[in-house]
């Protein structure tokens, strides 16, 4: 499968100048599978530039970690949506009492947009995402929640024997140190467990962590941590704090490598997520192709 990051921001959007090369739109992933079917993972406003190659009507899956809004704010910025040919089936947590259309459709409604869900003329379809894993195309998914505000999955989907490890909003150290936890008490870890690909959550240095412990983020050491832990083969960081320049991404970028050495990793298996950065997801290990950030 092939991975394409459209979005690398936690939080809020933050265009401009000093973040031009890791990107400023929140998050964003696209998965094409060896089939062809195409996987889009949260729809932060990444959602906007995603490029799908052709002009046929098509079948789309959206598979929502949540609904803070910076998930969902690019939804209706999404083109295939408006194409009355196609079928576009979104997935997201399930929550008793509500439904999952009636949950994001809080949002995409008036008075905070001028189009209302209904209005979509693509043929949509809402699903709880299930227990069980299921299958999408030529992949199989699994989904399990995870620690963060809200509720909020991670998700594996494995393909001709790799895995690719979604978790972009976690807290796995909440409960605990990760350093001496017990497994079966992670957040997250039976889905990252020997992952070829990692996307996880730090959106916090070592230092700005302490502000801000429960709001269901990681800091570096805790996202480092979890990778070891999990066995993952190749990392990419991610849901990057708004605040923080190229540069400052670039300086925590060093210290995760360095930290990652230290931890015993492999070289060149950490990095940071940037915009229209591509990686082939493979077994044992895949090949990236990092697009925006050195």
């Amino acid at each position: 499968m092939r991975i394409k990051v459209w979005g690398t921001r936690g939080s809020i959007p933050c265009p401009g100048p000093n973040t031009v090369r890791y990107g400023g739109n929140t998050a964003c992933v696209q998965v094409t599978l060896a089939s062809g079917d195409q996987l889009v993972l949260d729809a932060g406003t990444g959602i906007r530039n995603l490029a799908l190659p052709g002009d046929e009507p098509r079948h789309i899956d959206i598979l929502l970690t949540h609904l803070h809004l910076d998930h969902i704010q690019g939804l209706l910025f999404f083109a295939p949506l408006f194409d009355p040919r196609n079928e576009i089936t979104i997935w997201g947590p399930r929550m008793e009492g509500v439904s999952l259309r009636d949950r994001i459709a809080r949002y995409l409604s008036a008075p905070l947009t001028p189009v209302e869900l209904r209005e979509v003329p693509c043929r949509l379809e809402f699903r709880d995402c299930p227990d069980e894993p299921w299958e999408i195309g030529s992949a199989t998914v699994r989904a399990e929640f995870v620690s963060h505000r809200g509720p909020t999955l991670g998700f594996a989907i494995a393909e001709q024997g790799a895995t690719f490890c979604y978790l972009p909003d976690h807290e796995p150290a909440l409960i605990g140190s990760l350093d001496d936890l017990d497994t079966a008490w992670i957040s997250g870890y039976a889905l990252a467990h020997d992952a070829d690909l990692l996307l996880h959550d730090c959106q916090y240095t070592d230092a700005e962590y302490p502000g801000h412990y429960g709001w269901g983020h990681s800091s570096l050491t805790d996202a480092l941590t979890f990778a070891r832990r999990t066995g993952a083969r190749h990392t990419l960081l991610a849901h990057h704090d708004p605040d923080h320049t190229d540069d400052d991404l670039d300086a925590l970028h060093d210290v995760a490598r360095q930290r990652w050495r230290a931890l015993g990793g492999e070289p060149g298996a950490i990095e940071l997520a940037a915009e229209l950065a591509e990686v082939q997801v493979q077994s044992p290990a895949p090949v990236s192709a990092r697009a925006s950030a050195p």
